[in-house]
């Protein structure tokens, strides 16, 4: 029998931990502040934001909230960037993406002050990881670090393969594996033989963008699939790039989709903001 990795019960356990850290803080004079920009009203961005100030609230960290119109042009976003930088009151800046057409996403995650920048997804912090000091780490992939290691799975030694090479999970993800001494093998769209690397793995990490496209022909019986995908199918329900139904009797545990990874990804933005 399987295990169902459960991302609710998970990242409740570090919000409750993260709350008390705060409280302590605070008692002591430090109060964490995070500014979250927005530009547009993107529904899915309305969402995530939303759900970034309830977990503020929650933990007890202040949150600053910048709703910005969709013809914002680049040089106001980047102006409210740098005054925040330069904000003693500030610990964190977070700039919802994805960002109007019209603005350079790049080139405003580069305006960030690395110290500030809660998403890890400056240069700076990216480099950190890659020669292993400390800076913020990308949220999703250091989620699902924390769902391996507080469900008892152990990576040390293990095969590792990550379905995904973006910036924002398969990099970091294979980079993290290999910092918990993980052996790792990165797959892509141009990758050649992608079942035959996906069944050598003891844990394997869907971040591949496509709906149910993992089924049990990419699984070694009893591996541990984390599913990073989030979909609508045609009935409007949520589901990952693994197909759960076909893939999780072969499994000795996997993340469901929804409750799996994605609450995960802001309880560690929230770690990030109290560190």
């Amino acid at each position: 029998m399987y295990q169902i990795i459960d991302g609710k019960r998970i990242s409740q356990e570090i919000k409750d931990e993260l709350k008390e850290k705060a409280a302590a803080m605070k008692a002591r004079g430090e109060e964490r502040c995070l500014a979250v920009i927005q530009v547009g009203n993107d529904p899915a961005s309305s969402v995530y934001v939303n759900n970034k100030k309830k977990a503020c609230a929650y933990i007890g960290i202040k949150s600053l909230s910048y709703e910005l119109p969709e013809e914002t042009t680049e040089k106001e976003l980047i102006d409210i960037i740098m005054e925040l930088n330069g904000r003693a009151d500030v610990n964190g800046i977070l700039v919802q993406l994805p960002l109007p057409e019209h603005i350079n996403e790049d080139k405003v995650l580069l305006v960030i002050a690395p110290k500030k920048d809660v998403d890890g997804f400056h240069p700076v912090n990216v480099g950190n990881l890659s020669i292993g000091r400390p800076g913020y780490v990308s949220c999703t992939p250091a989620g699902v670090i924390q769902l391996l290691k507080r469900s008892n799975i152990a990576i040390e030694g293990k095969e590792c393969v990550v379905l995904g090479r973006s910036n924002i999970v398969g990099k970091p993800m294979a980079m993290l594996l290999m910092r918990e001494n993980g052996t790792v093998t990165v797959c892509h769209s141009k990758t050649k033989n992608l079942k035959e690397i996906a069944k050598r793995a003891d844990i394997l990490v869907a971040a591949i963008g496509k709906p149910k496209f993992v089924d049990e022909s990419y699984i070694k019986e009893g591996a541990v699939v984390i599913d990073v995908g989030i979909h609508r199918n045609q009935d409007n329900k949520l589901c990952g790039d693994v197909d759960f139904e076909r893939v999780a009797p072969h499994t000795s545990a996997i993340t469901p989709v929804p409750g799996g990874v994605g609450p995960m990804t802001i309880a560690m933005l929230m770690s990030n903001c109290v560190q």
